[in-house]
């Protein structure tokens, strides 16, 4: 039996962090566009849970994105209410190889904050935050 992994991030604004993470990752932003479309045509959801991004219909509280080749894991973003209050539980490592800090350069572009940096052993990383306050490392 095979498995695959979603990783699911609740956040405010899911098109805007999905964005962020797929630039970010080189995913691709999924385009519900003509799902949306039949729902509403049918009747099962209503224009008031959809949105237009960049042209193209899509849900409103939830965007997603991942590996082209449907390799690695996928990225669901969903909006929740409330705003983050502690510490992540799980976070996401971005492993570099040797173009750390050109990733982090680009983190800080698209909207990041470094943290701190961190170090176990011979092992180093650099703890950031998404736009939205989620930790993740760089590594």
């Amino acid at each position: 039996m095979s498995r695959a992994v979603q990783i699911v991030i609740d956040c405010h604004d899911p098109h805007a962090l999905n964005r962020f993470w797929a630039e970010l990752m080189d995913f691709e932003t999924e385009d519900h566009h003509d799902q949306v479309e039949q729902l509403l045509a049918a009747g099962h959801v209503s224009e008031d849970e959809t949105i237009t991004v960049d042209g193209r219909r899509a849900f409103r509280t939830a965007a997603a994105c991942g590996d082209a080749a449907g390799s690695g894991p996928r990225l669901l973003f969903q909006q929740v209410p409330e705003s983050k209050q502690v510490k992540n539980r799980v976070h996401l490592d971005v492993r570099t190889g040797d173009d750390r800090e050109s990733v982090i350069a680009r983190c800080l572009e698209l909207g990041a904050t470094r943290l701190w940096d961190g170090a176990e052993g011979p092992h180093t990383w650099v703890t950031m935050s998404d736009p939205e306050g989620n930790e993740f490392c760089v590594s």
